[in-house]
C-alpha cells in the first residue's frame, strides 16, 4: 500500500491534466449567448461525430478514473 500511496499523486496529476485538456478542446454549441438566454432553442440537440464524440467519451472516462483514484487515495492512507 505504501507504493500505491506514492504513485497515486502522480496518476492524479496526469489524469487531471488530460481532463483539463479534454474539456478545453470541446466546443460549446451554444456559446456565451446561449448561456445568457440568447440563441436558438435547438442548441441542446447536437449530434456528436468523429473527434468530438471521442473527446466526449474520453472526458467521461478520465473523469471517472480521476474520481476513482481520489477515492482510492483516501483508502490508501
Amino acid at each position: 500500500m505504501t507504493k500505491l500511496a506514492h504513485i497515486l499523486p502522480v496518476i492524479q496529476i496526469v489524469l487531471s491534466a488530460i481532463l483539463i485538456v479534454a474539456i478545453l478542446l470541446q466546443q460549446s454549441a451554444s456559446g456565451v449567448g446561449g448561456a445568457l438566454g440568447g440563441g436558438d432553442g435547438a442548441a441542446g440537440f447536437h449530434t456528436r461525430r468523429g473527434f468530438e464524440k471521442f473527446l466526449f467519451y474520453l472526458t467521461i472516462v478520465v473523469g471517472v478514473l480521476f474520481a476513482a483514484s481520489a477515492l482510492l487515495a483516501i483508502f490508501a492512507k
